[in-house]
């Protein structure tokens, strides 16, 4: 069995020719938010997974194994719920609106410009469809949001996490 205990966030410092001939492991949500687990990666290697404790592994992030060798983490599909403004009158501040409920309720949630998804919970797509929601079932990638004190990495692949750089506007403003 291969010992993975390091991990590069979305492969951070590492060419695309690196990462393109990286053997890749398929893993969901639950497993990924644990820093111990076993998984077989695409070589058929058998991989011991020790991470920090409270390390969760997102889609896109490197494993490095023991003998220096590379493995893609790929986020695998599962059963999740995704929840949409309704298309006939719906608004972006509908989904914002279900987005705070949802938070208020410390779901995992995944937040997408047009869409959110959470896992299946039949209470809470009740309450979205009362909110005029559209709640569909589908079996795709999650990626929930890390936590305002833990990092998280954006759509972007930006990690941010205590980072220091100002988010000022470099102008000054007349109040």
């Amino acid at each position: 069995m291969l010992t993975a205990n390091k991990l590069l966030a979305q492969g951070q410092g590492l060419s695309p020719v690196l990462l393109k001939r990286a053997a890749t492991v398929e893993l969901d949500w639950d497993v990924r938010q644990k820093s111990r687990f076993s998984a077989t990666d695409s070589q058929g290697r058998q991989l011991a997974v020790f991470l920090p404790r409270g390390q969760a592994v997102r889609g896109g992030d490197v494993l490095v194994a023991e003998d220096g060798s590379l493995v893609r983490v790929l986020a695998a599909p599962q059963k999740v719920l995704r929840i949409t403004a309704c298309a006939q009158h719906g608004s972006a501040f509908d989904l914002m609106r279900a987005a705070y409920h949802l938070g208020n309720r410390h779901v995992p949630i995944e937040l997408q410009p047009d869409h959110l998804k959470i896992e299946p919970d039949h209470v809470l797509a009740d309450m979205l469809r009362a909110m005029h929601m559209t709640v569909e079932a589908a079996d795709l990638p999650f990626e929930p949001e890390g936590g305002a004190y833990g990092g998280h990495v954006t759509n972007d692949g930006h990690s941010h996490h205590g980072h220091g750089h100002s988010h000022g506007h470099g102008h000054a403003h007349d109040h």
